[in-house]
């Protein structure tokens, strides 16, 4: 792997200095994971984050009936437990990849000091971590004042706006979704064919056509 070319991809190192990007390419380790690996568990000593190469993974808590609740997945060029780090913590989450996946790993102590030595970078990660709290502000607001039918529609919208088509294929197997929107795969099964029947959606496999747009919209502002 091009160590200094996949830094360049890393979202908040965009547009830094190349003596800068270079320095973050040396503190770099790759690392790979296959399918259901784990990038780190919940609740150990955060020692650096990682930012993804290709590929996808999931943080997620478990509860102690053995239920899942994804809080985010997160693809190229996206940082990953960044948080702890900053805050000499642990994990609060567990991380596993949800497909082969390379990453690049980046230490805290050597990051910290490039940190130290950069106010440019500095506040690159103070609004990366701030639109990271607005994602999580979001996703609590939807889980508690939203119901579930809404809850889908406003997952499917965002579907629709990230790849501007009203086609596309889910991005997660319909398990994963569930478990990101929730609920269970019998419930986000039934809103499907409820949104196929009303006419708002159609389905062929993992590919969704958004037919009624504006009803959709609608569905997702409800309990606002």
């Amino acid at each position: 792997m091009d160590k200094l070319a996949a830094v360049r991809e890393v979202a908040f190192f965009q547009g830094l200095p190349e003596e800068q990007q270079a320095k973050l390419a040396e503190i770099a380790v790759t690392r790979r994971y296959e399918k259901g690996e784990t990038l780190f568990p919940a609740d150990v000593p955060a020692d650096g984050f990682y930012s993804l190469v290709n590929g996808r993974v999931k943080v997620f808590r478990t509860s102690p009936a053995g239920k899942e609740q994804i809080l985010h997945v997160f693809g190229a060029g996206e940082a990953v437990g960044e948080v702890p780090v900053f805050e000499g913590a642990t994990f609060p989450a567990q991380c596993e990849a949800v497909e082969p996946c390379e990453t690049l790993f980046f230490p805290r102590n050597a990051f910290r000091d490039i940190l130290r030595d950069d106010p440019d970078l500095a506040m690159r990660m103070m609004a990366m971590l701030s639109q990271r709290l607005r994602i999580l502000v979001n996703k609590i607001d939807d889980l508690s004042l939203k119901e579930t039918p809404a809850r889908v529609a406003a997952h499917l919208l965002l579907l629709r706006s990230s790849t501007d088509s009203d086609t596309f294929r889910l991005d997660l197997p319909k398990g994963q979704i569930a478990l990101y929107l929730g609920t269970i795969q019998e419930t986000l099964s039934r809103i499907f064919k409820r949104f196929t029947d009303e006419g708002l959606i159609e389905i062929k496999g993992r590919e969704i056509t958004i037919l009624d747009r504006e009803r959709l919209r609608e569905l997702a502002d409800e309990g606002r």
